[in-house]
């Protein structure tokens, strides 16, 4: 009898997961194998990382008629396309500009000398921050920057951040920093939201600078931390109108995460500072130590990286759009098939993640049948396993169908980039996967300029001479071992 209960009981959760993913056939079909396999235990997987108990909040857009309107100089496509992507969009079109900013040593550069300039207020939006040479210069300059009565306020990811210690965020209060957590690893918000993630990086200042895209605060993203070896990576500047937009995002996601809990100063005292040297950025003063080091690291770095070339701001329109998973649309998937849908010349794409869903894989692959040259790069060593597996099971059929799949040789890429036409790019933080698509707060900055471009896929070239052509050979060349394992992974792709 009670094999026959349990039966009845599997049967019933199975098919409350079936109702559920209805509108996500390749994930209920996922869960349902759980079930078989794992009766009961499989469905408690389910509850806990689909978290039924959603967020529930509306998209971020404009109550007003924004203009989606691109001036006549632009393509048709690129006029399709910022029509389309308006209505998901934070506010439509804005003006601004951008300054591209490639790896660590750039963005961090930069960042410090624009933070030091700080007048009236700095807000930080980080998925992972740490504690180490870059993150200790970081969060020094901000309790300057407080100290000088500049209104700062920090919100960091529960999950990615949570490493960064206690005895800083109080550190930081102390003087003055608002500091926030976004799904806390803490009762209750772990037992609901624990499968979320905040994996923005946003840095705004006064109200009209900021900064966004792929790097997070932490010494590997410099490309010196041994272990991990050279780390490839955009990010981008942007000034103009175009902030007021990431400023609406971060108000929103600082209303919604938890207020951190400061420590007493008898606890915060007990707590001993570690002795990790900071890094100076070459021709910065204030926050200093270490400026030796840094510049007999960076000089190690020379010939290898073209780090002299600074790109300048160049004149931009830019659409901003949050992912979050709050709303039943997928914000940035939608942004993404239409961006490759609507090309009618060139894509490339740079992705350290790729698990697409079968949507996205269609429009690459009919693209290419209307003649569009899709290139795709990706990383030849990934520092997600299980990704790393899965990825492999969609070239096939991308290669078959005409797409030209680069492997990244040269160190980690971690870069998120797609130009589309040789006028427009889209950088941010989501990656080509479920999480990014569906589980994620993310941001994704749409800019449509041929200089932009130009120097996005100046750098595209530069990452191809360092990348290796992959082949359908390649591919059949896998053992038969890999291939179960590979596809065993793409099981999973679903739930990344």
């Amino acid at each position: 009898m009670w094999i026959l209960w349990l039966y009845i009981i599997n049967t019933i959760f199975m098919l409350i997961i079936a109702i559920r993913e209805v509108r996500r056939p390749a994930k209920a079909l996922n869960w349902l194998a759980f079930c078989l396999i794992l009766p009961i235990i499989g469905f408690g997987l389910y509850l806990s990382t689909t978290n039924p108990v959603r967020i529930r909040r509306k998209r971020l857009t404009s109550p007003h008629h924004e203009s989606h309107q691109l001036p006549d100089s632009f393509s048709p496509s690129a006029s399709v396309i910022a029509h389309a992507l308006g209505k998901l969009s934070v506010h439509g079109l804005r003006a601004g500009k951008v300054q591209i900013l490639i790896n660590g040593i750039k963005t961090y550069g930069k960042l410090l000398e624009s933070l030091k300039s700080a007048q009236k207020k700095i807000d930080l939006e980080y998925y992972i921050y740490r504690d180490d040479q870059i993150g200790r210069q970081l969060t020094d300059l901000l309790l300057e920057r407080a100290a000088a009565g500049v209104k700062i306020r920090f919100v960091r990811d529960g999950f990615g951040s949570r490493q960064f210690p206690q005895h800083k965020i109080t550190e930081m209060m102390n003087a003055g920093i608002e500091c926030r957590t976004i799904f806390p690893l803490r009762f209750p918000w772990m037992f609901s939201n624990w499968n979320y993630r905040d994996h923005c990086k946003i840095v705004l200042i006064d109200g009209k600078e900021a900064f966004t895209g792929g790097i997070n605060v932490g010494y590997e993203y410099t490309g010196l931390k041994p272990g991990v070896g050279f780390w490839r990576d955009t990010h981008l500047r942007i000034t103009g109108e175009a902030p007021f937009d990431l400023q609406t995002i971060f108000d929103t996601h600082w209303n919604i995460a938890a207020p951190e809990r400061i420590k007493s100063k008898t606890q915060q005292d007990q707590k001993k500072h570690q002795n990790i040297p900071k890094l100076q950025i070459p021709g910065k003063t204030g926050v200093s130590v270490g400026s030796a080091q840094w510049r007999t690291e960076m000089g190690t770095l020379k010939g290898i990286d073209n780090f002299s070339r600074m790109e300048p701001l160049q004149k931009a329109y830019i659409q901003t759009l949050e992912g979050n998973p709050g709303i039943p649309t997928p914000v940035v998937r939608e942004a993404y098939f239409i961006l490759v849908t609507q090309a009618t010349k060139t894509i490339d794409i740079t992705t350290p993640y790729f698990v697409p869903d079968e949507d996205i894989i269609l429009a690459i692959k009919t693209a290419v049948a209307r003649g569009v040259r899709v290139r795709l790069l990706v990383p030849r060593h990934v520092d997600q396993k299980i990704v790393g597996l899965a990825s492999p099971t969609f070239y096939g059929e991308l290669l078959e169908s005409g797409v030209q799949i680069y492997l990244y040789d040269k160190g980690l890429l971690h870069a998120k980039v797609m130009i589309v036409d040789e006028e427009i790019a889209e950088v941010g933080a989501a990656n080509y996967d479920m999480r990014s698509f569906r589980l994620n707060y993310e941001v994704c900055e749409v800019v449509y300029s041929i200089d932009v471009a130009r120097d996005l896929t100046e750098q595209f070239e530069l990452d191809l001479s360092d990348s290796l052509q992959l082949t359908m050979e390649d591919l059949q060349q896998r053992s038969l071992s890999q291939r179960i394992i590979q596809q065993g992974a793409r099981l999973l792709s679903p739930l990344l």
